[in-house]
C-alpha cells in the first residue's frame, strides 16, 4: 500500500470527536434553523424567504410570482439547504389556518386545514401579504446590521425592522435539538394595546410595566381558527413563567331537528388540528363502541366555514355523547405553550412582559438608526441646497466664473474659492440645469429648504430625547393597530378545574363596615335581622373609647372596592381582601390594607362589579364638604396603583365627603347639615378628568356643611336622618331643579330636639336602612315604618338614644329580609343595647 496513504491516517478519540460534532451541529440548530429571534420572531428560514421575495419587488402592488423563483432564490443566495423545507416555511407563511396575520399572499392550491398538501411550487405562486411589508418597513435605511452570505457574494439581514411584535402575535413552533418552543399567536391589538401600556408608563411615570398590567390587555392566545380556552390559570401560568398548559376546545351547538333527533354541530376546532383526521378518530371510536350514540357524520364544510355534524340517536343524550367527544377525541385539545426564543444569539425561556421589553428595545435600535439615517441624508440635500441658493443669489458671476473656465475642474476650483463651497456644493451648481433661473423653481428650492431645516430639527429632536424616540414608536404601532387590527377569534371560557383565587371566595352578600379610627372588617350579612321602628338595635362592633362606625355598606364578596379618601385619593381593593371578622369584632386597621398618608382616612367607599354596583362606563360624581362637585368617568380610574392615585384636587381647608356613580343623565341634589338642599341637573357640571377640581354645587352660609348627595332617579323619597335619631320621608319632586350653585331651599327643620343633620340618602318605602350611633350599636328597619312629611317637619323618632349618643352613619340594605317583623333576642331584653347575639 502507498505510503502516503498511511499518512492521511490519524488516530482520535472517537467519543470525544462525537462531542464536539453534536454540540456543533446542536447549536447550529439551535441559532440558525429552529428558533425565532425574540426581536421578530422569526426563524431564518423566514426571515430570509422575506428578504428574498422584497429584492425580487415581490410587494402586495405587484402581481404574483412563481413559487418556485422565489424558492429558488431563497436558496441559491441565502439558505443552501433543500429546497421542500424552504417552500414549506412558504406555503405556512401563507395559510389562514396556520398564521394569525400571514405574512405571504399565496395563489393556487396553499393546501387545507384537513391536512392536505399544497400543489408543488410549480403550480402555486406568492407574494409578500400587506401585514409582511411592515416587517421589512425600512430595511434599506440602515435600520439592521447585515453579513455576507454562506459564499460572500450577496449580503443578508441579521434581523428584520419588524414594525410589530411578530414573536407574540403570529407565534412559533420549533424543535432544536434537547429543546423546543412553542409560543401560540395572538390578537394584535391587544400586543400592541400592551406595547403602548409599557411606553406610557416609561414616559408619564418613569416606571417598567407590571405583568399583571399587561395580561388585563393581552387576555391569551388567540387562534386563527378560533375555538374557546378553558379558564385563565393555563394562560397566567404561561405568560408568567414562560411555560404553561393551555387547555382549547372546539366550537359546538346542540340542535334539535323535527324528528325529535338531535345532532352535534362544530364550527371552530382547536388551533393546529387536523380535521379529516379528527372525523377519522370518531369514526375509529363509534365502530369500536367505546362511544355510543352517534349515528353518523358529516363534514358540511365550505367556503363559508366550517361545519361538522354529528348525528345523536334519538334515545342518546346529546350532553353525555359531547363530554365523551372531549375527553377522547382533538375536540378538546392542550396547547403547551414554551415561550422560547434566541435572545443574543442564545436561547432563552421569557414571561410576556420580557418578550415585549426585547421587542421594544429592537424598535429603539431601529427608530434611532432609522432616523440617523434620515437626519444625515436630510442634512446633505439641505447642503447642497444651500449652495443652490448661493449660486442663485450670485447668478451672474457664477455664469461669468463657469462660462470662463477652461474645464469642469477649474470651474469648481473657482466656484468653491469665490462663495466659499465645498466639493459636493460646487458639482451641484456645474450640474445646475438653465430651468432652476426660473423663478418658480428658485421657490421650490426654497420651499424644499424650508422644509428640510424643520425636518432637521424634529429628527434632532427625537434622538435627543428617548421620550420623543419612544412617542414615534409609539404612534407607528397605533396606526398598525388601526389598519391590520381585527377583534378576537378566540374566547376566553370558564373551566371547572380552573381554581384561581377568585374562584376559591363563595360570591355572597356581605356588609362592611369601618370605623372613624380607621378599623375595617367584612361581615355576613345573616348577621341582622329586620325591628320595627323605635327599637334600641344589636351590639354591631366593640370599638375603642372615642371611636364609632364612620362607613357601612352592603356589597358582595367578589366586587371591587374602590376607597376615596378626604384628601382626595382613591385606592382598590377586592372585597374578600378585607378580612372577615365577627358582628362584635373590631376588625382590621385600614392602615394596614391601603397606604394612607398621616391623617387621611376614608370618606367614601363604592363598590365596584358586584351585579348591582358600578359599570365601567358609569360616571362618578363627587361633592366635598365645602360644596364643590366633580363628575369624572369610572374609567379613570381603572388602574389603580398600590400607593393610591390622585381622584380630586381640594383646595386647603375642603375634603371629599361622598362619591356616586351616575348614568350621565341624573339630577343630582345635596343635603347640607343646616338642613339646605338644592336639585339641580347632572350635566349642569361639565364631565373633567381625573386631576381636576370640580365646579359649586351649592353655596354655604358660614359654618354650614355638605352631609349628603343623592339622585332623583334613585328612588321616590329622601330620607333625612339628624343627629338625635329624627327622621322623615319626602318626596323628592317637593324639591324642584334649580340652577347649580345656588343656596337651595328648605329641607329640614332643626330644634334643639332633632340636632342637625347628619345623613340624606334616596330610599323607597320597601327598602330597609341600618342606623348606627356613636356606641356601635344597630338597628335595621324598613322605611315602610318611617313617616312620609313635608320640606320643612323634622320627621319621627327613629332610633332611642342615650344623652351622650347620636347617629353617625346610615346605610340602605339592599334585600328585604325574609323575617322583616322578627326582632333580635336582645332588642326584647330590655337592655340598654350592650347585650350580644
Amino acid at each position: 500500500m502507498d505510503e502516503k496513504v498511511f499518512d492521511q491516517i490519524r488516530e482520535v478519540d472517537l467519543q470525544k470527536t462525537m462531542e464536539e460534532s453534536y454540540i456543533m451541529y446542536s447549536m447550529s440548530v439551535i441559532a440558525s434553523r429552529a428558533l425565532p429571534d425574540v426581536r421578530d420572531g422569526l426563524k431564518p428560514v423566514q426571515r430570509r424567504i422575506l428578504y428574498a421575495m422584497i429584492e425580487l419587488n415581490n410587494g402586495p402592488d405587484k402581481p404574483h410570482r412563481k413559487c418556485a423563483r422565489i424558492v429558488g432564490d431563497t436558496m441559491g443566495k441565502f439558505h443552501p439547504h433543500g429546497d421542500s423545507s424552504i417552500y414549506g416555511a412558504l406555503v405556512n407563511m401563507a395559510q389562514e389556518w396556520s398564521m394569525r396575520y400571514p405574512l405571504v399572499d399565496g395563489h393556487g392550491n396553499f393546501g387545507s386545514v384537513d391536512g392536505d398538501g399544497a400543489a408543488a411550487m410549480r403550480y402555486t405562486e406568492a407574494r409578500l401579504s400587506k401585514i409582511s411589508m411592515q416587517m421589512l418597513a425600512d430595511i434599506n435605511k440602515d435600520t439592521v446590521d447585515f453579513v455576507p452570505n454562506f459564499d460572500e457574494t450577496e449580503k443578508e439581514p441579521t434581523i428584520l425592522p419588524a414594525r410589530f411584535p411578530n414573536l407574540l402575535v403570529n407565534g412559533t413552533t420549533g424543535i432544536a435539538v434537547g429543546m423546543a418552543t412553542n409560543i401560540p399567536p395572538h390578537n394584535l391589538k391587544e400586543v400592541i394595546g400592551a406595547c403602548v401600556k409599557m411606553i406610557d408608563n416609561r414616559v408619564e411615570e418613569d416606571r417598567e410595566t407590571s405583568i399583571d398590567e399587561v395580561m388585563k390587555i393581552i387576555k391569551g392566545p388567540d387562534f386563527p381558527t378560533g375555538a374557546e380556552i378553558l379558564g385563565t390559570r393555563g394562560i397566567s401560568e404561561a405568560y408568567r413563567t414562560g411555560r404553561g398548559k393551555i387547555i382549547v376546545r372546539a366550537i359546538t351547538n346542540i340542535e334539535t331537528l323535527p324528528s325529535g333527533k338531535s345532532k352535534i354541530v362544530v364550527t371552530e376546532l382547536p388551533y393546529l388540528v387536523n380535521k379529516a383526521r379528527l372525523i377519522e378518530k370518531i369514526a375509529e371510536l363509534v365502530r369500536d363502541k367505546r362511544i355510543d350514540g352517534i349515528t353518523g357524520i358529516t363534514d358540511e364544510s365550505s367556503r363559508e366555514g366550517m361545519r361538522i355534524s354529528i348525528d345523536i340517536r334519538k334515545d342518546a343524550n346529546p350532553n353525555v355523547v359531547l363530554n365523551r367527544l372531549y375527553m377522547h377525541t382533538q375536540l378538546q385539545d392542550t396547547f403547551g405553550v414554551i415561550m422560547l426564543a434566541l435572545v443574543d444569539g442564545k436561547p432563552k425561556v421569557l414571561n410576556l412582559v420580557e418578550i415585549l421589553q426585547y421587542y421594544l428595545k429592537h424598535q429603539e435600535d431601529v427608530v434611532t438608526r432609522r432616523t440617523k439615517y434620515d437626519l444625515n441624508k436630510a442634512k446633505e440635500r439641505a447642503h447642497i441646497l444651500k449652495g443652490l441658493l448661493i449660486a442663485l443669489d450670485n447668478i451672474d458671476e457664477v455664469i461669468r466664473i463657469i462660462r470662463g473656465s477652461e474645464s469642469v475642474a477649474l470651474a469648481k476650483t473657482e466656484l468653491m474659492k469665490r462663495f466659499g463651497l465645498d466639493d459636493v456644493q460646487a458639482q451641484a451648481i456645474v450640474d445646475m440645469r438653465l430651468r432652476t433661473l426660473t423663478g418658480l423653481e428658485r421657490s421650490k428650492i426654497e420651499e424644499e429648504y424650508a422644509s428640510l431645516m424643520k425636518l432637521i430639527e424634529r429628527l434632532t429632536a427625537i434622538l435627543a430625547d428617548k421620550k420623543e424616540l419612544l412617542g414615534v414608536i409609539r404612534r407607528e404601532l397605533l396606526e398598525i393597530s388601526d389598519k391590520f387590527g381585527d377583534e378576537r377569534r378566540t374566547k376566553i371560557g370558564f373551566a371547572p378545574d380552573d381554581m384561581g383565587i377568585e374562584d376559591l371566595i363563595e360570591r355572597r352578600d356581605v356588609v362592611i363596615t369601618m370605623t372613624k379610627l380607621g378599623y375595617i372588617k367584612r361581615m355576613s350579612n345573616d348577621n341582622f335581622r329586620s325591628q320595627n321602628r323605635g327599637g334600641r338595635g344589636i351590639k354591631g362592633i366593640e370599638t375603642l373609647k372615642d371611636d364609632y362606625i364612620d362607613q357601612l355598606l352592603m356589597t358582595d364578596t367578589h366586587a371591587d372596592l374602590m376607597f376615596f379618601t378626604n384628601k382626595g385619593r382613591v385606592f382598590r381593593l377586592k372585597t374578600y381582601e378585607i378580612p372577615e371578622a365577627g358582628r362584635t369584632a373590631r376588625g382590621t386597621a385600614i392602615i394596614n390594607l391601603l397606604q394612607l398618608q398621616p391623617e387621611e382616612k376614608v370618606s367614601a367607599v363604592i363598590p365596584v362589579g358586584s351585579d348591582d354596583e358600578v359599570g365601567p362606563d358609569a360616571t362618578l360624581v363627587m361633592a366635598t364638604r365645602k360644596g364643590i362637585i366633580k363628575r369624572t368617568s369610572v374609567s379613570e380610574y381603572s388602574n389603580v396603583r398600590k400607593n393610591g392615585l390622585t381622584a380630586i384636587i381640594l383646595r386647603d381647608d375642603d375634603e371629599l365627603i361622598n362619591v356616586m356613580a351616575t348614568d350621565n343623565r341624573q339630577d343630582i341634589l345635596l343635603v347640607t347639615k343646616y338642613g339646605a338642599c338644592i336639585r339641580f341637573q347632572e350635566g349642569d357640571a361639565r364631565l373633567t378628568g381625573r386631576v381636576s377640581m370640580g365646579v359649586r354645587g351649592i353655596t354655604l352660609q358660614d359654618g354650614d356643611e355638605v352631609v349628603g348627595m343623592l339622585t332623583a332617579s334613585e328612588a321616590p323619597y329622601m330620607l333625612t336622618v339628624s343627629g338625635k335619631g329624627m327622621g322623615k320621608l319626602t318626596d323628592i319632586n317637593e324639591f324642584s331643579p334649580q340652577i347649580r350653585g345656588g343656596k337651595g331651599v328648605k329641607c329640614y327643620k332643626i330644634t334643639g330636639k332633632t340636632g342637625d343633620v347628619v345623613a340624606a340618602m334616596a330610599v323607597d318605602t320597601d327598602d330597609e336602612i341600618m342606623m348606627i350611633n356613636s356606641d356601635g350599636v344597630i338597628i335595621r328597619m324598613s322605611c315602610s315604618d318611617i313617616s312620609i312629611l313635608g320640606r320643612i317637619t323634622s320627621g319621627v323618632k327613629l332610633m332611642n338614644l342615650g344623652d351622650d349618643e347620636q347617629v353617625v352613619s346610615v346605610a340602605k340594605v339592599r334585600e328585604t329580609s325574609k323575617d322583616e317583623t322578627e326582632s333580635m333576642e336582645e332588642s326584647q331584653s330590655g337592655e340598654s343595647g350592650n347585650s350580644e347575639e
